[in-house]
């Protein structure tokens, strides 16, 4: 029987194998960021504030460009990622920008440990990153710990009914509330859907929107928001039209469906 940690080990590969397509794709846009783009979305800014002279990591931050977009605003960040790949793009990236990051490799769970019970002001989770976590009670925890009373979450990931729902059309492919991992073989990448990957296996679990919210309650967390949007950042099903802004949303004569969110919480100060 396949383990959890069999499974991340196999995510792992893949994306390991995604760090130059996704480097190379027009989707991340690496020319552009080299050149001044911030990658944050407008929504973000508005949402996380006064960054400035905040220590801030990023979990599962992929080959850093999210992160040093933090660190252009005056952040002091930290990346962290399981891939080592993604993490020496990263670190080339900053040096070649002469941005000060620090980009560490380590499974996520494994992040306290990791950098050695260092808190932080901010956690900053950003897309599909929950998706490739089997337990989200012990991510939680996680966070909790790393934060430094008074310290802020902010996440914005895909919202779990994406992943209820087949690829192709809106039936109902995968239980809402399964704990059990879901997989797939994908080839190709949001990225770069013509791309050819030698491992192609895939698991992901999907993790209700109150078991998040619960969980971090649970570690002693405050919500201070959770706001759902009815659009997603990629072709997530083909009927979707494309906007100026960046955004993929269903047709005008569709109903809309959530398809992200986003979610700020506080470490209370004692």
């Amino acid at each position: 029987m396949t383990t959890d940690a069999e499974r991340i080990d196999a995510n792992r590969e893949n994306w390991d194998e995604r760090v130059p397509i996704h480097v190379a794709s027009s989707f991340y846009d690496v020319a552009g960021f080299r050149a001044g783009r911030n990658t944050l979305h407008p929504f973000e800014l508005d949402e996380l504030t006064d960054v400035a002279g905040n220590d801030l990591v990023h979990l599962q931050c992929h080959f850093g460009m999210d992160t040093l977009s933090w660190a252009r605003l005056g952040a002091h960040v930290t990346g962290l990622d399981f891939s080592e790949a993604a993490m020496q793009q990263a670190r080339t990236l900053a040096s070649e920008l002469n941005i000060e990051a620090d980009f560490v490799t380590a499974n996520v769970y494994d992040a306290v440990n990791v950098l050695q019970h260092r808190q932080f002001d901010i956690v900053y989770v950003n897309m599909g990153s929950l998706v490739w976590l089997p337990d989200v009670r012990a991510w939680a925890n996680i966070v909790a710990q790393l934060l430094r009373p008074g310290g802020r979450l902010y996440m914005l990931d895909g919202h779990p009914l994406s992943e209820v729902l087949a690829d192709d059309t809106l039936t109902v492919e995968n239980g809402y509330f399964s704990p059990e991992a879901i997989a797939w073989d994908e080839g190709g990448s949001y990225a770069d859907p013509n791309a050819v990957f030698e491992h192609t296996r895939l698991y992901g679990w999907s993790h209700p929107i109150g078991e998040v919210v619960t969980s971090l309650a649970n570690n002693g967390l405050h919500i201070n928001f959770l706001h759902e949007r009815d659009y997603a950042f990629f072709q997530r099903w083909p009927f979707l039209e494309p906007h100026a802004d960046g955004t993929y949303r269903m047709p005008a004569d569709m109903p809309t469906i959530p398809m992200t969110y986003s979610l700020m919480a506080t470490k209370p100060n004692t």
